[in-house]
C-alpha cells in the first residue's frame, strides 16, 4: 500500500487507502471491459474477474499479476504509460488503478472477523440480478428477452471463481490433513453449487423490496454459503501456507555401477569413493 505524505490531496489519500469503489466506479468499469469485448470476443462480464479475483485472493499461493492477467483477459499487465491490450494508456492506468482497489477491498473484507455477511465491513460480491432486472423491463422490452437463457443470481460469479480453481489445480489440491481435506472439499462444493441453475420458484426480490421475485430462498442461502466458504478457503490456506516443494533425490548408482562422470571406473573407486 502507498505511504501516504503530508502533500497528497484527498482524492489520493482515498485512492492509496483503498476506498470502496461506488457504483459508478463498477459502471467505469463494466464500460471499460465492453469496449474489450469489440476487439477481444473473450473478454468476461466483471461479475465473472469478481469471482476470479476472490479466489486468487485466498489461493494457497499469492498468484502475481503478471501470471494471472493472460488467464483472464487475455492480455499481458500493461506496462506504466503503455496501453498494452487497452484502447490507450489513460484507459489502462484507470483499469488497473480500479481493478488494484477493488483487490484490496476484497482483501480487507475477507481479512477481518464477522459476525454475518451483513456487517457493512464484510466481503459483498459484487453481483447482478439479471433475472430480475429483466422481470422489471416494460412488458415490450421484456418480450424481445423472450428465450434468452439468463444466468442465476450469483451463478457468473460462482463460475469466474472455479475458472481461477481450475487454471491452478495444483495450488487448490486436497492437504494430507482428512480434517482440512473435508473442509476444503465442502467449501468448494458451496461454490460449485452456484454454478447450477436456480431452478426453484422465485419468491424474493433481492435489489429491489418492491420488484418482481427472480430469486429462489434456496439459491440465497446457497449464495450466502458460498460466501462464507471463501472466508473458510482464506483461512484453511492461512493454516497450512503456500505447498512445499518435494525434493526428490536422484538415485545414486550401485558401488559396482560405472561412475556417471565417465571415468569407465567403477562408482565405488571414483566419486563413491
Amino acid at each position: 500500500m502507498t505511504t501516504n505524505t503530508p502533500t497528497e490531496s484527498a482524492t489520493d489519500l482515498e485512492m492509496s487507502q483503498g476506498y470502496s469503489l461506488s457504483p459508478e466506479e463498477f459502471d467505469e468499469i463494466d464500460t471499460i471491459l465492453d469496449d474489450l469485448r469489440t476487439r477481444h470476443d473473450e473478454i468476461p462480464q466483471w461479475e465473472f474477474c469478481e469471482g476470479f479475483m476472490a479466489a486468487l485472493v485466498v489461493c494457497r499461493r499469492p498468484i502475481a499479476a503478471d501470471e494471472y492477467f493472460p488467464v483472464l483477459l487475455d492480455m499481458e499487465v500493461p506496462a506504466p504509460g503503455e496501453a498494452g491490450g487497452f484502447t490507450d494508456a489513460a484507459q489502462a492506468a484507470r483499469f488497473m488503478a480500479l481493478w488494484t482497489r477493488r483487490w484490496d477491498d476484497v482483501v480487507r473484507g475477507l481479512g477481518v472477523e464477522i459476525n454475518g455477511l451483513d456487517d457493512e465491513n464484510a466481503y459483498h460480491p459484487e453481483v447482478m440480478d439479471v433475472r430480475g432486472a429483466v422481470a422489471s423491463l416494460p412488458e415490450e422490452d421484456r418480450a424481445k428477452m423472450e428465450g434468452e437463457d439468463l444466468p442465476s443470481f450469483g451463478q457468473v460469479w460462482a463460475l469466474g471463481f472455479m475458472f481461477a480453481v481450475e487454471s491452478w489445480p495444483e495450488e487448490w489440491a486436497a492437504p494430507r490433513d482428512k480434517e482440512a481435506e473435508k473442509w476444503l472439499d465442502a467449501s468448494l462444493q458451496a461454490i460449485v453449487a452456484l454454478t447450477e441453475d436456480d431452478t426453484d420458484e422465485p419468491t424474493i426480490s433481492v435489489f429491489d423490496d418492491n420488484g418482481p421475485a427472480s430469486v429462489s430462498q434456496r439459491r440465497i442461502n446457497d449464495f450466502s454459503d458460498a460466501v462464507w466458504a471463501v472466508y473458510d478457503l482464506r483461512e484453511l490456506w492461512r493454516n497450512f501456507g503456500p505447498r512445499v516443494e518435494t525434493v526428490r533425490k536422484e538415485a545414486e548408482p550401485g558401488r559396482n555401477d560405472p561412475c556417471h562422470c565417465g571415468s569407465g571406473k567403477k562408482y565405488k573407486k571414483c566419486h563413491g569413493a
